[in-house]
């Protein structure tokens, strides 16, 4: 997307209002991500907020983060128990803390964040050197068939009665790119959010796990373990060493 880069992307507005709308599967995600955290100890690359590492941390885990943005990280300094969370600035596909840990994780579609195929393999790899000797990497990402519906499409998102938000797409199947916009139109004007990403297969992702000396230990399409086929609308990968 023109005018687009990730280190922007993430700036004092999407870090103020990140929050405001929640998922809601925080709790079945910090609960499946503990039962990998035996010894207490835990990576989140990409930290952002901390909606899921302060969930986490109530579970008696003690996360620390990688995080490009230090508005993000703002945000989760101001939330009760943010200040007591080990996060070091940098880029998750290189960024270091000296440390390793039986858990490493990544949620909610933030590899395709990384805009190319070699930086998202550099993330597995950075992973793997964080992971302990017998440490798994877990994944969170919509496969690309749950979130395609052509070339360019549009999903309305939110409507009020004062207020309606989009979702405007455009997606190259060739780089497997996505560029989108979530665009807010309401009384007090028109507001938007771009971001581009780069989408990828789970079987691609199972080769990047694979060059970084990792591999599948298992797959399911939710927190809760619900079966992963064609109609599940994410995934939750777990890798492993080789």
């Amino acid at each position: 997307m023109e005018g687009f880069h990730p280190t922007t992307g993430f700036g004092p507005d999407t870090a103020r209002r990140y929050d405001d709308r929640l998922r809601g599967d925080e709790e079945a995600t910090a609960s499946f991500l503990a039962e990998y955290a035996r010894d207490g100890r835990a990576l989140e690359l990409a930290i952002g907020t901390g909606r899921i590492a302060l969930r986490l941390a109530e579970h008696g885990v003690r996360v620390d983060g990688i995080e490009l943005s230090p508005h993000m990280v703002s945000r989760l300094r101001e939330k009760a128990g943010g200040d007591g969370l080990d996060v070091v600035l940098g880029d998750m596909a290189s960024e270091t803390t000296g440390r390793t840990y039986p858990l490493v994780y990544l949620v909610f579609n933030t590899l395709y964040n990384i805009l190319t195929q070699e930086g998202q393999v550099e993330c597995f790899e950075n992973a793997a050197r964080h992971l302990g000797e017998d440490g798994v990497f877990v994944v969170e990402a919509a496969p690309p068939w749950a979130w395609i519906r052509g070339e360019q499409f549009v999903n309305v998102e939110r409507v009020t009665s004062g207020s309606v938000t989009l979702d405007v797409n455009r997606y190259d199947h060739v780089t497997q790119m996505l560029d989108e916009s979530h665009v807010s139109l309401s009384t007090d004007g028109i507001d938007l959010a771009p971001i581009s990403c780069r989408l990828v297969w789970p079987s691609e992702m199972d080769l990047m796990a694979r060059s970084a000396g990792l591999r599948l230990v298992e797959r399911s399409g939710g927190w809760s373990g619900e079966r992963f086929d064609a109609s599940s609308p994410f995934h939750v990968s777990v890798y492993g060493r080789a």
